[in-house]
């Protein structure tokens, strides 16, 4: 990636927060690496170094600085708008793909050789897969070395380090001090949740409309997987080593999250869902300044900036969402979701194999509080045809734990009858389901967008719209356009955009390349 030292120099000199996460500051002269708008005095030209990755500044040798923590930036928002080998790598490396399959699996995932995909990384990023695996099991360790009173040993293998030495040697290496001095600068307090619970900060480049976000998860919550309440964002995972919980709280500068796992392996999978799923990591500015340009939005910017594009912790799921949602009003929609939900996940015993922390009440993750009834919200129901996918305007009572959405593998044996829907889009959730166990359809955050919405669209059942949604929502892909969503046409309509679908399609160029969040504005509108 090419840095531009002015550019780059200009912002360190402003201490532009804008600029954290898209480049780190190298300084010679002290052996440090900074974000762009670390509050020390700013270094001398001559002793400045600009690198696009954190890895690439420790590959040179240097350690993280004490002060501004470059490692806990937002991470740069071009891996989420990038659709090329490197975003998708980028993308499957903060999952932990190489921690869990290896440089291997993370080749063979994007269908590179190893040799080949280590070439382009370190052309883009200054690494290769794994010094970018390496610095994020360096961040993964610090978190949990601060944040709960795991042992080091544990510590090192829960990040993804094959060994103590190795992970003593790392973070020595990274932070510039021994993991035990990490822990007595930080004190020993672990996190009130108790065992298998951290909380940390997830770091956002302002402006950030929380509200705008928790509006969009509580209209479409479905009843024990995720709840909105109290400013709260409550959801369960399926992660790669066991099931797990996530509250999110938006707060000035950060979102505050509590995680519960059952394996601390996998705190940086669960971290990397959840920034995606609030659209964390997006350049507010850079979107907000391309839709004010047209006159049509620039009240709506102007009013509420830092619209932010919802995605997914779940590709399939999101993908089942946009095929039950297709014809039917938001209302409907839930209502079939839940039955299958509630068919799919009874009250059950942990899985045998599954690892329960210690110290976290068994029962607790082993039983399903039944459901509730719904309550309402203070916002009305979306109407019957928008196409959007499961949501009524209805909150959700609260379970005790919240589970994750249901697999391909569990989807793929529910009997007709559960399904209470015409039987073509029943073969569409079947096909859907098959396609991906099969592995014929990728939905992973690192899948290839273009090739992932041509399968979809040969799947039965499956048209522009839902792989549209699909694209837009699960592979994050922010230059969707829905002109045939009813609702969207609604928001052009009241924003003074044209409503017909060809005209919108048209009048929406000037909205590129930021369209998925043109898409959230005209719903917010409607």
């Amino acid at each position: 990636m090419e840095l531009d030292f002015e550019r780059c120099y200009r912002a360190v000199d402003s201490r532009d927060q804008r600029f954290d996460g898209w480049f780190y500051t190298g300084v010679t002269s002290t052996g440090i690496y900074c974000r762009p708008s670390c509050p020390a005095t700013t270094p001398k030209r001559q002793n400045v170094r600009f690198f696009p990755s954190a890895a690439a500044a420790q590959t040179a040798g240097l350690r993280a600085c004490r002060r501004c923590r470059p490692d806990a930036a937002p991470g740069s928002p071009q891996w989420d708008v990038r659709a090329d080998v490197v975003g998708r790598a980028m993308r499957l490396i903060a999952d932990g793909v190489v921690d869990r399959d290896g440089v291997p699996g993370l080749a063979a995932r994007l269908g590179y050789t190893e040799r080949h995909l280590h070439r382009m990384l370190r052309a883009e990023m200054g690494a290769g897969p794994l010094a970018l695996a390496r610095a994020q099991r360096a961040q993964t360790a610090r978190t949990l070395i601060e944040t709960t009173g795991l042992g080091m040993a544990e510590i090192a293998f829960a990040a993804g380090f094959g060994s103590v030495r190795q992970f003593n040697d790392t973070v020595r290496e990274v932070y510039g001090r021994a993991p035990s001095e990490l822990r007595a600068a930080r004190g020993r307090s672990v996190a009130p949740g108790g065992a298998g619970t951290i909380t940390l900060r997830l770091a956002y480049r302002p402006p950030l409309h929380a509200r705008a976000l928790l509006d969009f998860l509580a209209l479409r919550a479905l009843p024990g997987v995720e709840e909105v309440r109290d400013g709260t964002y409550r959801r369960g995972l399926r992660l790669p080593h066991g099931p797990g919980e996530a509250a999110l709280t938006p707060a000035d500068g950060h979102v505050s999250a509590t995680l519960r796992l059952t394996d601390m392996r996998d705190l940086a999978p669960a971290v990397a869902r959840c920034r995606r799923l609030l659209d964390l990591d997006a350049d507010p500015t850079a979107v907000d300044g391309t839709l004010a340009a047209d006159p049509a939005l620039a009240g709506a910017v102007a009013t509420e900036p830092g619209i932010r594009l919802p995605r997914s912790v779940d590709g399939f799921e999101m993908a089942v969402r946009a095929v039950v949602g297709q014809q039917v009003s938001v209302r409907s929609a839930r209502t079939t979701l839940t039955r299958l939900l509630t068919h799919l996940s009874p009250p059950t015993p942990t899985p045998a194999g599954v690892r329960t922390p210690a110290g976290v009440d068994q029962e607790v993750w082993a039983s399903e509080s039944a459901h509730r009834m719904p309550k309402p919200l203070d916002r009305p129901a979306e109407d019957a045809g928008s196409g959007e996918d499961a949501g009524s305007g209805e909150g959700v009572g609260r379970a005790d734990r919240l589970r994750g959405f249901p697999t391909p593998e569990e989807v793929l044996g529910v009997p007709d009858e559960v399904f209470g829907m015409p039987a073509g889009r029943r073969e569409t959730l079947r096909a859907l389901a098959g396609a991906v166990v099969d592995g014929s359809l990728d939905l992973a955050p690192g899948g290839d967008r273009e090739e992932t919405v041509r399968r979809l669209l040969a799947l039965p059942g499956i048209g522009p719209w839902t792989a549209g949604y699909v694209a837009m929502r699960a592979l994050g892909d922010p230059d969707v356009l829905l002109p045939t969503d009813l609702a969207l046409r609604r928001g052009a309509a009241a924003l003074g955009v044209p409503a017909d679908p060809r005209t919108l399609d048209t009048y929406a160029d000037r909205w590129r390349p930021w369209r998925s969040y043109a898409v959230i504005r005209l719903w917010r509108a409607g």
